[in-house]
């Protein structure tokens, strides 16, 4: 079985992967802005202030949006259907794209509330989400 493609870290995300491999979620946020931002980037998104800092989050979230792909998308993902692809929109503002672990695809439901589960695969540690706890 082909391995699945693997996200590249860049020296702006590197900081992102590395957390993730601790088991730490970590994200930037704009002190100027008083908001999170994510994907990692080098200017706040809206005001491109400079001032974007590294802050550890608890990775707790709600379900934004979902997706049960049935047919694989390339060679690497056959053995691993159906694929749950889902926006997951953390508890501090900004959406992450995932995927749904530990869980059926019927008993999915956008606003579940959902926790996050660190994979390791292929040297890389990655973030996915499994129902969580109800607050």
């Amino acid at each position: 079985m082909m391995s699945a493609p693997m996200p590249e870290p860049t020296p702006v995300s590197q900081p992102f992967w590395e957390a993730l491999r601790e088991r730490r979620i970590l994200i930037q946020y704009s002190p100027s802005a008083d908001r999170y931002v994510f994907y990692p980037r080098t200017l706040t998104p809206g005001t491109l202030a400079d001032d974007l800092e590294w802050r550890e989050i608890d990775g707790a979230g709600t379900l934004y949006t979902f997706t049960v792909a049935r047919r694989p998308t390339g060679p690497s993902w056959v053995e691993k259907m159906p694929q749950l692809l889902a926006v997951v929109e953390w508890d501090v503002g900004p959406r992450v794209s995932t995927e749904l672990v530990d869980v059926e695809p019927e008993d999915i439901r956008i606003g579940m509330r959902v926790a996050p589960v660190f994979c390791d695969e292929d040297g890389m540690t990655l973030l996915r989400y499994r129902p969580g706890n109800h607050d």
